[in-house]
This record gives C-alpha cells, sequence and structure tokens, in this order.
C-alpha cells in the first residue's frame, strides 16, 4: 500500500518576512492579545539545569533529546499519527513509503530537493547509511528492530527486517536521519557528542547554555519559509516555575503537568491551549523486580490491591486525565479492543482484606503493626522521582500512604534529574514512577515494562524495564505479538502477555500517561487539536518538525 503525500509535506504555505526577535504582549489580563510577527516560540521544561550538551539523536539523555530541540534540527522518514493511528502515515523525509503484506520490509524513495543545514544534498544514501548504523551499531538500535538487510537502488531504500513492523512502524518511521557524509568518520556514534550538529530539519543551533538553547530558522530550509524565526529551548527548575513561566507567557509551548490547570494556566489567557490527547502509554511504578521487597511476586500482588488509581487522578494528576481502569493497564477508551476477553470489565479497585491475605499466604506476618517478610525481616522501601516534578512527587507519596495499609513504611527520595536518570537506567532503586512510551499498538507499554530484550546487569544502563523483570514467558509472548502475521496470532500472543501482566505484576500500572501539551495562540495558530488532532501536540516528540512547519502568523 502506497500512502498519499500531503499538502504540508510538498511545500509550506506560511510566507513570512523574518523579522529580529521580538516578542508581542503577554496576553495575561486573560483577554487575549494581538499576534507579534516573527516572535520568537520558547518551549519548556522542568529539568532544571542541562550539565552538558549532547546533540547525539540515537542516546536518550542527550541534551538535545531530553529538552527536545534535536527534533526541530533533523527529520524523520514520516509521521505516524499516534492521536489516531487509523490515520495514514505522513510522508517526510520519504516521499514515499510502501510497507509489504507482513510488514517485514520496507521501500522508501528519498525526497528530492532536500538539503542538509551544511549544503550538502540529502540522498538516499543517507537513509542507508542511518539504518546500516543502527544494523551495525545494535546499542543505538533502542527500539531493537531487527534490521536484516539494507539496499539501495537509485533513489529507493529498501529495509528489509527478521520480524514483522506491524507493532514498530512508528518506531522505524520516526528515526531521525543522520548525513552520511559527517557519521561515517565517527569513531564511537554511541559516544559522539555533535556538538555541530547538521541535519535537514526547519531549525539550526545557534548557542546552547545549561538553562537554555537557541535555534534559528534556516532560510534554505526544504518545506518553504517558516513562520517561527527563532525557537528557544529552556529549562526550568520545576513545575511551579514553568507553569508560572507559561501562564504569563514566558513560555509559550510545554510537556508538563499543571495543577488546577484551569486557575493556574488557562484563566490567564483566552490564547493558553491545554491539550491531553489520548494514547497507549501510562505511568508505572517499576519496581527492581531482583532485590526485597520487589522480588517476591506476592508483595508486588499485594501493593497492586492497595494502591488507589482514583486518587492518583484527583490528586496527583488534578483530574487532568482520564482515570486507569482496566487491571490489563490499558487506557480506555484507546485500549478498548486491545483488552482480552479474560479481562473484559475487570476493573481496578482497592482492596486491603484482599491484599493481606495474598500476603498471609505467602508467609507475611506483622508485628506491631508492621509487615515482616518470610525470612523474618520488617519490609520497607524507598520511592524515587527527579525533585521539581511535581504530579510525581505527589504520586509517589500517594503511593506510600497505601503501602501503610499493609505495615509498611516507605521514605521519598527527590534527587536532581541528572542523578535520578542516572538511578533509573543502572537499576539504582528499589520503586520509581516512570512512563511507557505509546505506540500504534499495546506493545510498546508492555515491551517497556517486561521485555527480556532491555534485560541488562544492573549498574549497566537500561533504556525499558528498569527493574530487570525477567521473564523468558513474557519475552517470548511479546515477540510472538511483534512479529505475527495475523490479526488471530496477534489475539492469541497478546491474551498470554496481559495474562502475565496481571499474574505476575512485572509494574503497577498508575494512570494514564496521554500526550499532554501545553501552548498559545497568541502569536501563532496551526497547533494539533481536539478539533484537528492531526499529529501528538508533545514538543519532545519526532512529530515536532510537523507542527512546527504547520503553524502560521495568528494575524
Amino acid at each position: 500500500m502506497k500512502v498519499k503525500i500531503p499538502v504540508v509535506a510538498l511545500g509550506l504555505a506560511a510566507a513570512l518576512t523574518l523579522a529580529a526577535c521580538g516578542t508581542g504582549d503577554s496576553g495575561s489580563d486573560g483577554g487575549g492579545s494581538t499576534g507579534a510577527a516573527g516572535a520568537p516560540l520558547t518551549i519548556a521544561k522542568p529539568d532544571g539545569a542541562i550539565a552538558t550538551e549532547s546533540n547525539n539523536p540515537f542516546v536518550g539523555d542527550a541534551s538535545a533529546m531530553k529538552l527536545g530541540y534535536v527534533n526541530a534540527l533533523m527529520e524523520p522518514l514520516g509521521f505516524v499519527n499516534l492521536v489516531d493511528p487509523t490515520e495514514e502515515t505522513t510522508p517526510w523525509l520519504a516521499s514515499e513509503i510502501t510497507w509489504n503484506d507482513d510488514y517485514t520490509q520496507v521501500e522508501l524513495t528519498a525526497r528530492d530537493g532536500v538539503q542538509w543545514s551544511d549544503g550538502e544534498d540529502f540522498t538516499a544514501e543517507d537513509i542507508a547509511f542511518t539504518f546500516r548504523l543502527l544494523k551495525d551499531t545494535p546499542e543505538l538500535d533502542s527500539a531493537a528492530l531487527g534490521i536484516e538487510e539494507v539496499t539501495l537502488a537509485d533513489n529507493t531504500v529498501t529495509l528489509s527486517f527478521a520480524n514483522s513492523m506491524y507493532a514498530k512502524r512508528d518506531k522505524v518511521l520516526h528515526k531521525l536521519i543522520v548525513p552520511e557524509h559527517v557519521w561515517a568518520s565517527v569513531e564511537d556514534p554511541a559516544t559522539f557528542e555533535n556538538l555541530d550538529p547538521v541535519g535537514t530539519g526547519p531549525y539550526t543551533l545557534t548557542s546552547f547554555t545549561n538553562q537554555s538553547v537557541e535555534l534559528s530558522a534556516r532560510d534554505d530550509y526544504w518545506g518553504g519559509e517558516l513562520a517561527v524565526p527563532t525557537l528557544y529551548y529552556v529549562s526550568y527548575n520545576d513545575n511551579t516555575a514553568l507553569t508560572t513561566a507559561l501562564a504569563n507567557g514566558d513560555a509559550d509551548w510545554a510537556q508538563a503537568f499543571i495543577p488546577n490547570v484551569d486557575s493556574a494556566y488557562l484563566s490567564k489567557d483566552d490564547a493558553n491551549v491545554y491539550w491531553a490527547a489520548a494514547g497507549l502509554g501510562i505511568d508505572a511504578m517499576f519496581m527492581n523486580t531482583t532485590a526485597k521487597p520487589f522480588d517476591d511476586p506476592a508483595f508486588r500482588q499485594a501493593m497492586n490491591l492497595v494502591v488507589d488509581r482514583s486518587k492518583h487522578q484527583q490528586i496527583a494528576r488534578e483530574g487532568g486525565v482520564p482515570e486507569l481502569t482496566s487491571v490489563t493497564g490499558l487506557p480506555t477508551p484507546a485500549g478498548d479492543a486491545f483488552i482480552s476477553e479474560e479481562y473484559q470489565g475487570e476493573e481496578f479497585a482497592v482492596d486491603v482484606d484482599a491484599a493481606k491475605d495474598v500476603l498471609e499466604e505467602a508467609g507475611y506476618t506483622w508485628s506491631a503493626d508492621k509487615l515482616v517478610d518470610p525470612d523474618g525481616e520488617t519490609v520497607t522501601f524507598e520511592l524515587s522521582v527527579p525533585q521539581g516534578w511535581s504530579d510525581y512527587v505527589t504520586g509517589i507519596s500517594l503511593i506510600g500512604d497505601a503501602a501503610t495499609e499493609l505495615g509498611v513504611d516507605t521514605t521519598i527520595n527527590t534527587p536532581d534529574s541528572d542523578t535520578w536518570w542516572e538511578m533509573k537506567t543502572t537499576g539504582d532503586f528499589q520503586a520509581i514512577l516512570h512512563w511507557t512510551d505509546t505506540g500504534v499498538t499495546p506493545y510498546d507499554l508492555y515491551s517497556d515494562i517486561m521485555d527480556g530484550r532491555w534485560l541488562v546487569a544492573e549498574g549497566e544502563a537500561a533504556d525499558y524495564n528498569f527493574g530487570r523483570f525477567d521473564s523468558p514467558e513474557a519475552t517470548e509472548a511479546l515477540n510472538a505479538y511483534a512479529t505475527a502475521t495475523s490479526d488471530e496470532e496477534r489475539a492469541a500472543a497478546l491474551e498470554t502477555v496481559q495474562q502475565i501482566f496481571v499474574e505476575q505484576v512485572p509494574a503497577l500500572p498508575i494512570g494514564t500517561r496521554p500526550f499532554i501539551a501545553e501552548y498559545n495562540t497568541r502569536n501563532y495558530v496551526g497547533w494539533p487539536s481536539e478539533d484537528d488532532p492531526y499529529t501528538n501536540p508533545d514538543p519532545t516528540q519526532p512529530t515536532a518538525s510537523l507542527i512546527l512547519t504547520s503553524l502560521e502568523p495568528a494575524n
């Protein structure tokens, strides 16, 4: 099947004189404001100071990846709409994208007329090089695409995979393409900082500091003139500071939780917009399953029975996202079609008595109202999230409160973002709150939590399965789902996956994680929205370049 080429991919309609940077009125009186031609756009995160610069698009903790500005510098082959996966793929650096029937092969035609930011022509060789790099350097292939062969004929690249990419179509097409003439001489692409990044994207890097990054619009961008001349990526200390910046107009676009979003943000200006676009991702409590107390499935099951998802939705998330109700961990209604018959209608409910029964059957006792494990040790654990992530801090506090119902004392640890990131990836934690990816199927959600393909030894950096859950059965079922060539095979594999997830509790599903974004329409319109859900609104995703090239002046 060949996908259509939308108008936006052929050229941008907006024609603007790229004026010098200047801001319009903040509009903080609640009445909106007049758009300012040539105003910069400030994109924000609440991660605190960014210690070091790295623009490597293959390394998750690189500054360009964490702040998201890599997605304005570099571009993918096409865009899969994860808000509505039924929509056709939007071609981008590939002008034509053609999958075979079982999704084990895709043909990609390189778009003509594209130039790299250093003036070199973009060609099919660059696409081929990028995927050969992933094939030859497995540590860069975080999505485990299983690339078997990359062939090049004229202007077309053919990628062949060991298994079906049905569940990973977005992972293939959202890979950022790098220039062969730069990266071919890189000795170690896994550690390359790429301080002078070359991309096909609409913007180039102008300056970097540990608080702010500046990007400038290209005047030779293949898609046409750009409405926004300058982008600033700013990292605030916490959600509170970021909320203030969004409310007073210092920041324009963010992916962040805002407590009391109506009073704190939306009421400040009619131009302010909040959109929580549905998806198949969740927030989950990852537990270190290699050590006490979470190495015991019985304790994990008991915790699953006392966590109150309704409180999490109402208190930690301020009612700003839907409640997570299905015991399968799948958000509804987005995940309804994927819930196996066995778990249809089964919802989370707090049941302390049932949790205590599970523990008693596993040999736990109580001494002075404190839970004691079968080895005679008092059960305690630590919950960790970064300081300043207010919804996550509140979320783990609520989980700690729930643990007290079982006689378990918990401590809350809120290190800085970089320290927490290191703890998370190396497994140096007992419990953390973290998100899962969102994909076109539930594969990403379950794979991120319990797939053996992510397993590394404690102390080594893990991309997912932070809790080191080791289940060959789960890995086999996930692989069967990912490689299936029929709906029947996929349904059977997913049934096994959900049974393991519900019964063994490799992580606690806590809340839904839609694509949350805040933006304003004071200076620019053309944003994705509930009325026009052409893509997810998160500025840290590869789809950000689709949004940036769709923006037009408000007036």
